[in-house]
Formats: C-alpha cells, structure tokens, sequence
C-alpha cells in the first residue's frame, strides 16, 4: 500500500480499489480462518487433547484475553494506519489457524489459541472502527448487512467443502487448518499490494476515551460480550458432548446459519434503517431470552436433538443483530472518537469474557441448564438496556433520558 487516497475521492477509484470493497474483501478473509477454527474446534479438542467442560471453558476464557486488552490498538494506531494494523492481525490470525493442529495438546492449543485471538481481536477492533468511518450513516445499516452476508457466503464455501470432504477423503485437521489459514493470508496479501490507503477525513484521537454520554453503548457491550460467550463457548459443545455430532454433522449446523445468514443480514440491515436501533435490538433480546430458556428445557425435559439444532440456528440468526449496536454508535460519536472508542468497547465488550468462559465450565459440570438461565437473565438485562436507546439517536441525545436532562456533549 502506497498511494494514498482521501475518501472523499475514493468513490473515482476503479471499483476493486475502493473502500467498500477493501472492507468486503477483509470481511471475506476473516472468516475463512476463524469459522473453520471454530467449526473443528470442539472435536479437535475433544480427540486431540480429551478436554471436558471445564478445559473448554479455559480455552475461551484464554481465547478471549486479547479482546479484553484491544484497548492496545489505540497505542498501535500511533505508530500505523489502522488499515495497516487490520491487514496484519488478519495475517496473523492466519497463519496461527494454518498451524494450529501442530500442537495436539492443552498447552499447545492454549497458545496458537491465543496468537490467533490477537489477530482476531485486533482485526475486529480495527475494522469496526474503518467501517464506522468509511461507510456513510443513511447507508450503514444495509451495507453492513451485505457484508455480513459476504462473509457468510466465504464461510459457506469452507462449510461445503468440510461437509463434502471430510468423510469422503479422510481429511486431517491439519490440512483443513493449513488450507484455511493460507487462504486468509493469500487475500491478506492482495489486500496490502493492490489497495491504496484510505485518508479519512476526520483523524482519530490516539488517546484513551471514555466518555460519560456513551454509558449506554459501554453497558449494552458488556451485557453483549457476557451472553456471547455461552453461546459461542456452550452451546457448541453441548451438540458435541450431548448429542454426540461429529465434524461434518456440527459444520452443517454452521452451514444452515450461514445460508440463513446470507439470505436475512441484508433484511436485517435494512431492519435496523426501517425500524430503528431501539427496535431491533429489542426484539433481539426477548428472542434470545426464549431460545435460552428453551436451552435449559433440553437438559430438564429431555427434548430432542432437533429441537436443540433448532435453537442453535435460531440463536445465531438473533445475534446477527448486532449490527444495529454498531449503527447506533455511529450516530451519537463525535467523528474523532471511533477509533479509540471501538478499542475501548471491544475491552468492556470482553470484560467478562476473560473470567466467564472457566467459571461457567465448572457450574457446567454440575448444572449446564444453570449456565443458560443465566444467559437468559443477560439476555433480558439487555432488554431493558435496549429500552433506553431514543428512536433518533444523535450526539446530545444517546438515550431516552438526555433530553429531559440536558447533560452536555463532552
């Protein structure tokens, strides 16, 4: 990357060196690494390295680290341009997904876990941050839903082919990893050499912010990241442990979320423009409090394993939502406060995710229905959090409440 390009002029670009392309090519490398990782992970781990409940639970909690200190990326923005800093963690995530089934062991898997979430995080981090600043407010929502469903359609060809394969020709982890991960780091480098870097017009403070009138925004990451993690940590396993699915039997869950996934994000982004954050999220959360309650009806009452793949896809469908959280942010930040703000939510956003994964293996030995009433009270505690977010979101008016009490921008 060498010429630089203000943004403002990026629209006379030829079309595959545009902004909006850069991020659906990022958006499209991303997964093609972690969704692979995730879709092997609990076999892997179960076959390589026989981990019950509670190594899972120390697998994310260690997974989830980095996310916790993505705060870091303000410091690094210093010293590179956040286009920069997103094409390297995407390098990074790849080549630690390339040789994670080299170390068949908890040790082992504990640490390329851990270099891979760096990559991970801080390309999450990063790229939430170039979308909020490169795609226009009255068109965010619906772009947002189209990349997401560009990156469901990546993943979707990496699902096919672990589905078709896996049994049919013996496939080894280790070359379903090297596969994935080298293809995330093909694109990465196209990324670096073909893409010009992108000058945004309003430079990011590389400070810490935190700021008294986005309260709202940093209490709703945190419920979200919490609620997160039993979904993505337990509700995996649970198909695994429990109903006994094999690798192609729990890709092919992920494969009917991501065909879902593509068809209904970009409705779900036009959702969110029609209907407004405050609506959108709602109806998320009362959703997600039903599916978790109904989780914990599969280990009371005994109900089936359809059902329990039932919810697992209805679950991940609601969290495609999500994206309203960042449309809503986008609306009361100051210009300069996207970046340093995406680093601090991203660390509120896994606060809980360092200690919740390994305390929640545990309670998981002893009462895994426990584990999902819970997520169901989070669920619910975002409701209520969602309630406060105005119809028309603006600087000055971040909540229900800021009007009435007139409390100044800072």
């Amino acid at each position: 990357m060498t010429r630089i390009v203000p943004l403002g002029d990026a629209r006379h670009l030829p079309f595959w060196q545009r902004p909006v392309t850069l991020l659906f090519l990022m958006a499209i490398a991303m997964p093609l690494s972690f969704a692979t990782w995730s879709a092997l992970l609990n076999n892997f781990v179960v076959e390589a390295a026989d981990f019950d409940g509670a190594d899972i639970g120390w697998l994310h909690t260690v997974r989830e680290i980095p996310g916790f200190l993505a705060i870091g990326v303000i410091a690094l923005i210093v010293f590179m341009r956040e286009q920069t800093l997103a094409l390297v963690s995407l390098a990074l995530l790849g080549a630690a997904t390339a040789v994670t089934a080299w170390f068949p062991s908890l040790g082992g898997i504990l640490t390329i876990t851990m270099l891979s979430s760096i990559g991970f995080h801080y390309y999450e981090t990063v790229n939430q941050s170039l979308q909020l600043q490169w795609l226009p407010k009255d068109r965010a929502p619906q772009m947002l839903g189209l990349i997401l469903a560009a990156a469901s359609a990546a993943t979707l060809v990496a699902y096919v082919a672990i589905v078709l394969t896996w049994e049919t020709f013996d496939l080894s982890y280790n070359f379903v990893y090297l596969v994935s991960g080298g293809l995330t780091l093909a694109i990465t480098a196209y990324c670096a050499l073909a893409m010009p870097r992108i000058e945004a017009p309003n430079p990011q403070l590389k400070s810490f912010v935190l700021r008294r009138r986005y309260w709202l925004y940093y209490a709703l990451q945190f419920m979200s990241g919490a609620r997160r993690q039993i979904f993505i940590v337990f509700a995996g396993f649970m198909m695994v442990e429990r109903f006994g699915f094999e690798v192609h039997e729990v890709t092919a869950l992920f494969l009917i979320n991501l065909v879902a996934n593509m068809v209904l994000a970009p409705m779900m982004g036009l959702a969110v423009h029609r209907f407004g954050e405050r609506n959108a999220l709602a109806f998320e959360y009362v959703g997600l409090v039903g599916v978790f309650l109904a989780y914990g009806g599969v280990y009371w009452f005994g109900w089936g394993v359809a059902l329990a793949a039932a919810l697992y896809v209805i679950d991940h469908l609601f969290f495609a939502l999500a994206l309203a959280l960042k449309t809503y942010f986008q609306k009361i930040a100051d210009p300069g406060d996207i970046a340093p703000t995406a680093a601090v939510a991203f660390t509120i956003n896994h606060i809980a995710a360092v200690f919740l994964p390994a305390l929640l293996g545990y309670l998981w030995l002893v009462s895994p229905q426990a584990v999902f009433l819970l997520a169901a009270a989070m669920a619910g505690t975002s409701l209520l959090l969602a309630l406060l977010i105005p119809r028309h979101p603006e600087p000055g008016h971040e909540t229900v409440f800021a009007g009435a009490l007139a409390t100044p921008a800072e």
